[in-house]
């Protein structure tokens, strides 16, 4: 079958696609968590004792005795069994944005040879894969392989269900032998203990005497589009990158702003509601879905929750829609620039911190304490954000989201803090000096009307902020969509961490010199945003003025590709930062910038090979042929004295030619090797690789506006996004 036929054959097969029929739902109490191993489950299976004893596990992260693990995974095991589920495996988030996981059976076989189930507490606790096999920034060797797996209690078990049956999936750490961590949860964990330390100091400070735990919390908005999985089939670069690299942009494509909460499409209601009930299976909280920005763009958001229990789901929300799309014909991608000229995908991630005493540390609340509180946690932010913005665009750095940042579709690469006008307004006034002290109680006047009457609406929503405050918890835009939020979470629980240690620092200053507790935050937050003011940003983040003046005048730092954000990992200050509050050491913050700068690096290769296949295989002979066959016609025409235009042959011809002579020019490129170091074979990936891999597609999209739509052999645009 010829290429074109391929085509043809495609849009055949997507327009007679029967129709798949909506399953049969079940009562969401009937089918909330009913494949997670969860505390409700636990209180059922265990005696009170131990019970009692995972719950404080889950609470406050103590660690667990031998014999109660030994209890609970006996009942795990049950509980698995009973669900069918033959083999377990421990899932873990290694540094390559996807989950990993290896299975292994409830069997062993006694002295007689009897088949019989077993698993005790150390299998539940630990596991052993092989190190050096995942990215680890050497690490691990080939030679000093060893890699441990271990239970996290304080994200359920659950059941697994794929066409080979069910499997129980214990989420778990992943570290070396020598304790240095490979994956993105030990660092969450870590970040989330270091930002509740400094967090429980400020509010002793603060007067407060019951504080429980405090957790970061998280609820990420998912992106993604839809192809019918046959269109897919015949495009190469879908398959292998996950994005379009060649392909001239529709006649129409979202310039109606029809898409946008527009009706969605009956076949992806029936998606989406079989994706949903996986999900509500899995504990998953799915609040919203609706049709994004994009033909053929979708978004689904889960309700917040714990920050490392969200950061698991998303894993899994990730897997399980994917494989859900699978089933009723589409390819999913995640990519965050499948198509050129149309919106990209991020992952909005929406996040804040508190406890079960103090409530939500990052909402305005409705009394004056609540809201000294709240300036300190926010301006500790703000301060954050000023002193390690740099390292926000590293935790976001890929070779796919390069492609969204910056472009007038998604938030600059610069990173400042959008407040609204009137919490902005709040913390100048206070910045200026113009909030007066009040003897009465000690309280002060820190404009409380404004505070209060906002709670949820404190100004315009600001599109093209990257980290937006949006009533009570920041909104961190810039995250890409097939981004894990653990490296996000992590980079804003441990900047907090270290702001309210500052902020401590202060306060303690400050009322040690006997000031009351209202006029010591006044004067923390007085000179924090004189400090750190600047970071602070209400206009429009996509303006060359201010990405000008971002740089020149507020000193802030314009990271635009990944090949310059990446080696802030390496910045002395950022080292500092992560070795002070516990996270990250210097050893494994050097092992991360390896390991992504390693995929940096090979994710544009691997594109750019594939243009180089595409373009001389597939796209150069359509185009030579079509040519031939013009050629052919037209002397065909002059022989019986009809003349024609022949500027499109030339043009065809002429773009042809220069195709084929840029991808020559790229694979040069892509074999050069003798580089200085890791950073400059980055650089040169992001300027010459990539800029000739833009250069080739112009040629080629430039002979698909040409070349005969009967035999061009990709889908095209409007068929992908269009036919569905």
């Amino acid at each position: 079958m010829t290429a074109n036929h391929v085509r043809s054959q495609a849009i055949t097969e997507v327009l007679n696609r029967p129709a798949v029929q909506t399953a049969e739902t079940q009562p969401l109490s009937e089918t909330w968590a009913t494949d997670v191993f969860n505390l409700a489950k636990m209180e059922e299976a265990l005696s009170k004792t131990a019970f009692k004893a995972v719950k404080k596990t889950v609470k406050t992260g103590e660690p667990l005795d031998p014999a109660t693990a030994d209890i609970v995974a006996a009942a795990m095991k049950t509980w698995a069994m009973s669900k069918g589920a033959k083999f377990f495996s421990h899932v873990f988030y290694p540094l390559t944005n996807i989950t990993a996981e290896k299975h292994d059976g409830f069997i062993v076989t006694n002295s007689d040879g009897h088949a019989i189930t077993e698993f005790t507490g150390s299998l539940l606790i630990k596991g052993e894969p092989d190190g050096s096999s995942f990215p680890n920034g050497s690490l691990r060797m080939t030679n000093a392989a060893r890699g441990y797996t271990a239970w996290d209690p304080t994200s359920p078990a659950y059941i697994m269900w794929t066409a080979n049956g069910a499997t129980l999936m214990i989420p778990s750490v992943f570290m070396s032998w020598t304790g240095e961590s490979l994956d993105k949860k030990i660092p969450l964990l870590r970040s989330i203990s270091a930002m509740d330390a400094s967090a429980r100091r400020v509010l002793t400070l603060m007067g407060e005497t019951d504080i429980a735990p405090l957790d970061a919390s998280c609820g990420p908005e998912q992106e993604y589009f839809l192809v019918d999985q046959h269109f897919a089939a015949a495009r190469p670069d879908l398959l292998l990158s996950g994005r379009t690299l060649f392909g001239a942009p529709p006649a129409k494509g979202q310039e109606f702003d029809d898409h946008y909460f527009g009706a969605i499409p009956e076949r992806v209601q029936v998606f989406m509601q079989a994706f949903e009930e996986k999900l509500y299976r899995l504990g998953i909280p799915a609040k919203t879905h609706h049709n994004e920005v994009a033909p053929g763009q979708f978004e689904i958001a889960p309700y917040h929750e714990s920050a490392n229990v969200a950061a698991d789901h998303q894993q899994l929300l990730m897997t399980v829609m994917k494989a859900t799309a699978a089933e009723h014909g589409f390819l999913c991608l995640l990519h965050e620039k499948p198509f050129a000229g149309l919106n990209g995908s991020g992952k909005h991630v929406n996040w804040s911190v508190g406890n079960s005493t103090q409530g939500n540390l990052l909402d305005p609340g409705t009394s004056p304490e609540h809201n000294l509180n709240f300036l300190l946690f926010c301006g500790a932010v703000i301060r954050g954000v000023h002193k390690y913005g740099p390292l926000l665009r590293a935790v976001i750095a890929s070779a796919s989201n390069d492609h969204r940042l910056g472009a007038n579709e998604a938030p600059p690469a610069i990173l400042s803090v959008y407040l609204g006008d009137q919490l902005e307004g709040v913390y100048n006034d206070i910045k200026a000096g113009k909030i007066s002290v009040s003897t009465d109680g000690g309280m002060m006047d820190l404009g409380l009307s404004q505070i209060l009457n906002f709670q949820r609406d404190p100004g315009d929503r600001n599109r093209t902020s990257p980290f937006a405050f949006t009533g009570n918890r920041f909104e961190f835009r810039a995250v890409g969509s097939s981004q894990s939020i653990s490296g996000p979470l992590t980079a804003l629980n441990t900047m907090l961490a270290d702001s309210l240690t500052w902020v401590a620092d202060q306060l303690e200053k400050q009322l040690d010199a006997g000031l009351t507790r209202p006029e010591a935050v006044a004067v923390v937050v007085k000179e924090l945003m004189e400090l750190h003011g600047d970071a602070v940003f209400g206009g429009d983040g996509y303006s060359s003025d201010w990405h000008e003046a971002a740089v020149s005048e507020r000193g802030l730092r314009n990271l635009p590709t990944s090949a310059e954000a990446l080696p802030v990992y390496t910045e002395p200050d950022v080292i500092a930062l992560f070795e002070r509050t516990g996270v990250l050491s210097a050893v494994e913050l050097n092992a991360r910038y390896e390991v992504y700068s390693e995929q940096y690096i090979n994710s544009i290769a691997v594109e750019a090979r594939l243009v180089i296949d595409m373009a001389r295989t597939v796209i150069y002979p359509t185009a030579l042929k079509y040519a031939a066959d013009l050629a052919t016609t037209y002397s065909v025409a002059n022989e019986v004295g009809v003349s024609f235009d022949t500027t499109q042959v030339k043009v065809i011809a002429e773009n042809a030619n220069l195709l084929l002579s840029t991808v020559t020019e790229l694979e040069s490129a892509l074999a050069q090797h003798d580089f200085a170091d890791t950073k400059a074979h980055m650089e040169h990936s992001a300027s010459s690789v990539r800029t000739l891999m833009e250069t080739a597609r112009s040629y080629a999209d430039a002979l698909e506006a040409q070349v005969d739509d009967a035999v061009w052999p990709l889908p095209k645009y409007r068929e992908m996004l269009f036919i569905k």
